[in-house]
């Protein structure tokens, strides 16, 4: 991941220069991890660069938002606007977007009310899966649990909330493995450090939800559509690790990863330790619809230029 190429970054209302995008060392955010942000894409298509999503990811941003208590004065269509105007600004593609939301400097202590500062970073994004997306990964089960929705919301993407994802993804990463797979509280699979986690067991497929203390991702509520428009059946409910390990299939969800195999938990293969025929299918079928070549899933896209600000 590198930021040579970003040149130019929206905070509270308008591009500045990437070099001048510094946050406040009073910030309450920076101090005590309150903040939420999205993690969205957008994709080069024949029509240009589109959004991925966008008034979801938006709207999901502006519930993490308001479990905070994290006023922001900007209107979904003002963020889709500047949001397009950043990615046009760096000349982006294919780019990852990340517009965050935090306390920021004015008070600390706990009690401090401090003013609220918006963010949209963008990047050039390569990804660093491709070659996993075609062998699949390799898990293991983290000593670190998933907290649980009763300690704090999971289903906010809140900045604070990666400290237990970064604590299991290191520790797998120390002993060899691509990716840590978390169980919550009661002991059942959560999902991976950032993604969500789907079992294929003979033709049907299954996930979690939130009781399972999980974030529910955009892409996978993207995988369970494309598996439904496939006529494939869809269960969502506990996932032990037992039936993960027994699944014919297995993969993750997530902007980042997109839509992932998994090989092995633990040196365990899952299935044939291959990516199977209905996760290839699926996956498939997301790199085609966000490139825009699936008519009937184009309403997932905003083109970049057509909702620029009228200033731009």
């Amino acid at each position: 991941m590198a930021f040579e190429k970003t040149k130019w970054v929206w905070l509270n209302g308008k591009l500045i220069p990437f070099a001048e995008a510094k946050i406040d060392a009073t910030a309450f955010g920076l101090h005590y991890g309150v903040g939420v942000f999205e993690g969205q894409r957008a994709y080069d298509t024949a029509h240009g660069p589109a959004l991925f999503r966008n008034r979801e990811h938006l709207e999901r941003l502006a519930a993490s938002a308001k479990t905070y208590q994290l006023d922001f004065p900007y209107s979904l269509d003002e963020l889709t606007a500047a949001i397009c105007e950043t990615v046009t600004a760096n000349g982006f593609k294919n780019c990852y977007v990340r517009p965050t939301a935090y306390f920021d400097g004015g008070s600390l202590g706990i009690r401090a009310v401090n003013p609220v500062s918006l963010s949209i970073l963008t990047w050039e994004w390569n990804s660093d899966f491709a070659a996993q997306q075609e062998k699949g990964m390799r898990l293991t089960v983290s000593p670190w649990r998933k907290f649980h929705q009763s300690m704090l919301p999971t289903t906010a993407k809140a900045t604070g909330n990666y400290l237990n994802s970064i604590l299991a993804v290191r520790e797998a990463a120390a002993r060899g493995f691509d990716e840590a797979l978390l169980l919550n509280a009661e002991g059942n699979v959560a999902e991976g450090a950032v993604e969500n986690v789907f079992i294929i067991k003979d033709g049907k497929l299954k996930t979690n939800d939130e009781r399972a203390s999980i974030l529910l991702g955009i892409t996978r509520r993207s995988a369970i559509e494309i598996a439904q428009h496939f006529g494939f059946e869809v269960e969502i409910g506990t996932l032990t690790l037992d039936e993960v390990k027994a699944a014919d299939e297995m993969f993750l969800t997530g902007t980042a990863i997109e839509i992932t195999p998994v090989r092995e938990i633990d040196g365990q293969p899952i299935g044939n330790g291959k990516r199977g025929v209905l996760t290839e299918k699926i996956q498939q079928a997301y790199f085609d619809i966000v490139r825009g070549k699936v008519p009937q899933f184009m309403h997932w896209l905003t083109p970049v230029q057509q909702a620029l600000p009228a200033a731009a």
